[in-house]
């Protein structure tokens, strides 16, 4: 392996180390503050810290004689991507933090890590064919759902059930992002998706909630580690890891995101899982690591 790849592989990692221990994050800042109010904060705050990132990579680009001035009709259809996503962002988060509120930290990471299973799904209503093992993987998936979820009968619980519904949300975020891609900046996208959630989402928590100064310092960390960590630096090393790492092992890696918001949800809030539940979510990784691997591995003699 050469020494850009394992520069590339250790930064997703990082990437998904933060991601999942955001999780903890989240259901920690629902101790101070309401959903509306940690999402709205976090989000402009995730906005605000990519601002530099994009100077940084516009002032490189200028230094290498790479940057292109956007055209109006650039500038329009940025915005438009921008405001498109954000609100489908908006109603994931949201649904997410809501639920979040009802489960625990590790089990939201799972859930909504099933957004990997469901995109094949939804591109079938795009004309796409999902393979054999696709539909082997979304059994499995379903499967382990049931053992990490539904402890009494066929029915989620409200936290699970609201998680879901976020993966589901985040599902089609992922295909509208992939449409609009090869399109705009995708940093720029980012921070424009990220403004759009956050201001929603505070219109949102001024009608249904009731922030205060003293809930919002006290919620501060989580907010911050959320926001900064979670929104800037691990979307910016994610965007310098992938062009080091193969496509397929860059998959690979951000889905242990769901691995980590089970550690860290036991080793700081001690959410200890069950049996049923760590057996549910081997079951849900083992989908999730399959869907991601290439059709045809080549088997060398």
């Amino acid at each position: 392996m050469k020494s850009g790849e394992i520069k590339g592989n250790i930064l997703l990692l990082i990437t998904a180390l933060i991601w999942g221990s955001a999780f903890v994050a989240q259901s920690v800042g629902m101790d101070h503050i309401g959903a509306f109010t940690f999402q709205g904060v976090r989000s402009l705050v995730g906005s605000a810290v990519l601002v530099p990132v994009i100077l940084v990579i516009s002032a490189m680009k200028k230094k290498k004689g790479e940057y292109v001035k956007p055209t109006k009709a650039d500038r329009a259809l940025l915005w438009k991507a921008g405001i498109i996503c954000g609100i489908i962002m908006t109603i994931a988060a949201n649904l997410q933090q809501q639920g979040i509120q009802y489960t625990t930290a590790g089990k939201a990471g799972f859930i909504t890590a099933l957004y990997i299973v469901i995109v094949p799904v939804l591109g079938l209503f795009m004309g796409k064919k999902s393979s054999l093992r696709m539909w082997l993987c979304i059994a499995m998936a379903l499967v382990g759902l049931y053992l990490l979820s539904m402890t009494g009968g066929f029915r989620l619980s409200r936290g699970d059930t609201l998680v879901l519904l976020c993966a589901v949300a985040f599902s089609f975020h992922i295909v509208v992002v992939d449409h609009y891609a090869s399109l705009v900046d995708g940093v720029k996208l980012s921070c424009i998706q990220f403004l759009v959630c956050g201001v929603i989402s505070c219109v949102f928590m001024f009608l249904f909630e009731k922030p205060d100064i003293s809930g919002l310092m006290a919620a501060a960390v989580p907010i911050l580690y959320a926001g900064v960590m979670s929104c800037g630096v691990a979307y910016t090393l994610q965007i310098v890891g992938q062009k080091y790492t193969r496509p397929t092992m860059a998959s690979l890696l951000m889905s242990l995101e769901s691995v980590f918001a089970v550690l860290t949800g036991m080793i700081i809030l001690r959410e200890i899982p069950t049996a049923r539940e760590a057996i549910g979510c081997v079951i849900m990784f083992a989908a999730i690591i399959i869907t991601q691997l290439p059709e045809r591995a080549k088997i060398k003699a």
